[in-house]
C-alpha cells in the first residue's frame, strides 16, 4: 500500500508552499518523523517530518515549485512493492496536479499541440506576481508539468522584459514521425525562453551573492506593502522621565527575577495598546478589493524581531491588550528568542493588529518605518537620550532641566485614517508614557 505525502497546513493563514530541498531521495528508506522535505512560505521555511515509513518510492514535485496546501508532493511505498502500485494509487488521490505524466502507448497526431493542460493553472503567488507587474501570462512560457507557470518563469519574464522585447513564445509541436516540414516564413529561435537580465558589471570587482530566502521574502513583502498602503508619517517628542526613574528604581529587582533587562518596549507597549482602544481604527483591517473594514476586537502587536543584521520578521505577541507591563516584557522576550534561535513556526508571524518596529537600541533618532500590511499602521520607537528641557515648576514658572526624551514615529495608512486621527492616537501614547503611575505598573 503506498502513501501520499501532501502539502501540509503549516499555518492558519498558509495556502501554499514552495519545496526548498528533498532530505530524502527516491529509494531511500524513511522512518516516521523522519525529515523529508524542507518547505518554504511567505512567512517562514519549515522542515517537514514524514507521517509515515517505507521507501521513498516517487517525487511528484520538484524542488523551487510553488504547489497549494493537500497538493500530492511524494509517494512511500511499503519495501518491496512495486512502483506501478504506487502511481495507481496518486492517480486516485482527489489533487492530481503534480502526478506525473503517463507515456501514451500512440504518438499524437503530427498536428496536435503539446500538453498544456495544466498552463492556465496558476498558484496564487503566480498569479499575485503577475498582476503586480503587468505581465500578460499568455506570454509568459511555463516550464513546469503540463505547461504550468512557475513563480520563476515569470520572475525571469520580467528580468527580460526590462532588457527588450520579448517574443510570444509557441507550443512545442508534440512528437510525430519525422516528416519534411515546410520552410518557414522567418527564422524560428532556438529557445524562446526570456533569458534574464546581464548582471550590470562592478567597476573594480565585487563579490557577487545569491540573495537569500529571507531577504528575498523582505524584499517582496516591503514592495508589495508599498505599492498597496498609502504611506504617511507622523511623529511626536516624548519626555520619558517618569519611565526612566520606575526602570532605575525597579531594573535590580526585576533582572534578579525575570533574568533580563527591562526596555522602554514593555511600557511603550502598554501605552500604546490604551491608545489603540481609544482609537480603534487603527486597529484596523482595510479591505479595499473586498469593500470591507474589519475593527479587531483584540490588539495582537507585531514585534520586528533583527536577525542579527541577516533580515527582520514581525513576530506576533497574542492578546496583547490583556497583559501587564511585565507580562509584555515576557512575551517580548521569548517571540524575540524564538525567532533569533530559529524556532519560529508560520503561525507565529500571522495575525497582528499593529505592529511596533524598535530602531532604538541601534541609536537611531528618528525612522519611518514600512506598514506591516495588511496592518493599518506601524510604530517606531527610537533612542531616549539626556536632554535639557524646559519644565513648568509648581509655582507655574518655567526651569531648565535635564530629562531623558526621545521620538516615536508612525507610519500610517492614508485610504484608512487621516491625519487628526494620527496625532490624536500619538498625542495619547505621549500622554501615558509621560503621566502614568509606573511605579504601581511595577509594583
Amino acid at each position: 500500500m503506498a502513501v501520499t505525502i501532501t502539502m501540509p497546513q503549516l499555518g492558519e493563514t498558509v495556502t501554499e508552499g514552495t519545496i526548498l530541498s528533498w532530505v530524502k531521495q527516491v529509494g531511500e528508506r524513511v522512518e516516521v518523523d523522519d525529515i523529508i522535505v524542507e518547505i518554504s512560505t511567505d512567512k517562514v521555511d519549515t522542515e517537514v517530518p514524514s507521517p509515515a515509513a517505507g521507501i521513498l518510492s516517487e517525487i511528484l514535485v520538484g524542488a523551487g515549485e510553488t504547489v497549494s496546501v493537500g497538493t500530492a508532493l511524494a509517494l512511500l511505498t511499503e519495501d518491496g512493492q512495486a512502483g506501478g502500485e504506487a502511481k495507481e494509487a496518486v492517480a486516485e488521490a482527489p489533487i492530481a496536479e503534480a502526478a506525473p505524466t503517463v507515456e501514451q502507448p500512440e504518438p499524437p497526431a503530427p498536428t496536435a499541440p503539446a500538453d498544456t493542460s495544466k498552463r492556465s493553472v496558476l498558484s496564487p503567488v503566480v498569479r499575485k506576481l503577475a498582476a503586480e507587474n503587468d505581465v500578460d501570462v499568455a506570454m509568459v512560457r511555463g516550464s513546469g508539468d503540463g505547461g504550468r507557470i512557475t513563480r520563476k518563469d515569470i520572475e525571469t519574464f520580467i528580468a527580460a522584459r526590462q532588457s527588450g522585447p520579448v517574443a510570444t513564445p509557441q507550443p512545442e509541436p508534440a512528437a510525430a514521425p519525422e516528416a519534411e516540414q515546410p520552410t518557414p516564413a522567418a527564422p524560428v529561435e532556438a529557445d524562446p525562453t526570456p533569458k534574464p537580465t546581464p548582471a550590470v558589471p562592478v567597476v573594480g570587482g565585487g563579490d557577487v551573492r545569491e540573495i537569500s530566502r529571507l531577504r528575498g521574502r523582505i524584499a517582496n513583502n516591503m514592495v508589495h506593502a508599498k505599492q498597496t498602503a498609502a504611506h504617511v508619517w507622523t511623529s511626536v517628542e516624548v519626555d520619558y522621565e517618569r519611565v526612566s526613574r520606575a526602570r532605575l528604581a525597579h531594573k535590580d529587582a526585576f533582572g534578579a527575577s525575570e533574568g533580563f533587562s527591562l526596555t522602554y518596549l514593555p511600557f511603550i507597549i502598554r501605552a500604546t495598546v490604551d491608545a489603540l482602544a481609544a482609537y480603534p481604527v487603527v486597529n484596523s483591517l482595510f479591505d479595499l478589493d473586498a469593500g470591507t473594514h474589519t475593527f479587531n476586537n483584540s490588539v495582537h502587536m507585531g514585534i520586528a524581531v533583527d536577525l542579527d543584521q541577516k533580515g527582520l520578521v514581525v513576530a506576533t505577541v497574542r492578546d496583547a491588550d490583556s497583559m501587564t507591563l511585565k507580562g509584555a516584557a515576557r512575551s517580548v522576550r521569548a517571540v524575540a528568542q524564538k525567532a533569533r534561535s530559529g524556532q519560529l513556526m508560520p503561525d507565529d508571524l500571522a495575525g497582528s493588529t499593529f505592529s511596533i518596529t524598535n530602531p532604538g537600541p541601534f541609536g537611531s533618532f528618528m525612522s519611518s518605518p514600512i506598514i506591516n500590511v495588511p496592518n493599518s499602521a506601524i510604530l517606531s520607537t527610537d533612542t531616549v537620550v539626556k536632554r535639557p528641557v524646559v519644565v513648568e515648576m509648581p509655582d507655574g514658572s518655567d526651569s531648565i532641566a535635564i530629562h531623558h526624551i526621545g521620538y516615536l514615529g508612525l507610519s500610517w495608512d492614508h485610504r484608512v485614517f487621516d491625519g487628526s486621527t494620527a496625532v490624536l492616537f500619538l498625542s495619547r501614547i505621549k500622554s501615558n508614557l509621560e503621566t502614568w503611575d509606573w511605579e504601581q505598573e511595577l509594583s
